[in-house]
């Protein structure tokens, strides 16, 4: 019996997965087509999230393109704090760390409540690794695996739904995107 509810429940969670990532291509696909349908302004307002200042980026994959909205952090004081103490996040939002550097970048979960999926990325867009589902609190560290220049933290879990690789793209304005 408990492992008919088991086998029930492990059905239930794949089939809300599914229901999840469908919902995020077909807000990401209604964004983009709500986008390409009207005029291109001058440089974009920046979007607010939770009341804090984030910028559109988005994820390409085999399963196709994803619309998010990261905070960037771009100096010292916004990247050692992080998402700390954040105890949610929209499901499309992240944060964007910039190094301003290609280098061996290393991260952990400490006072961060969260879990969440770390995507080491290169000068050009392109992801390195991913580290998925990373442990709420834990102080181990998460390495780049090889020089990287940015890191995007998104809720955990997220890169699976959406097919996240290494070789993937990142597109957003930060990154030298001509090679």
């Amino acid at each position: 019996m408990a492992s008919n509810f088991l086998s029930l429940a492990s059905r239930w969670m794949r089939l809300a997965g599914v229901v999840l990532i469908l919902g995020i291509a077909a807000w990401s696909h209604a964004g983009n087509a709500a986008a390409q349908a009207q005029p291109k302004p001058g440089p974009a307002a920046p979007l607010t999230v939770d009341g804090r200042e984030s910028e559109e980026l988005f994820i390409n994959t085999a399963q196709g393109r994803f619309r998010f909205t990261a905070e960037i952090a771009d100096d010292a004081v916004e990247r050692s704090v992080g998402l700390m103490h954040r105890e949610k996040m929209p499901p499309t939002h992240g944060m964007l760390f910039v190094f301003g550097e290609t280098d061996w970048v290393s991260m952990w979960m400490k006072n961060t409540p969260l879990s969440l999926d770390m995507i080491f990325i290169d000068k050009d867009g392109k992801v390195v690794t991913v580290a998925e589902r990373t442990t709420p609190f834990s102080t181990d560290i998460i390495s780049s695996g090889e020089p990287v220049d940015y890191v995007l933290e998104l809720n955990g879990g997220v890169s699976r739904l959406i097919g996240l690789k290494a070789g993937d793209r990142i597109s957003h304005p930060l990154f030298d995107t001509e090679k």
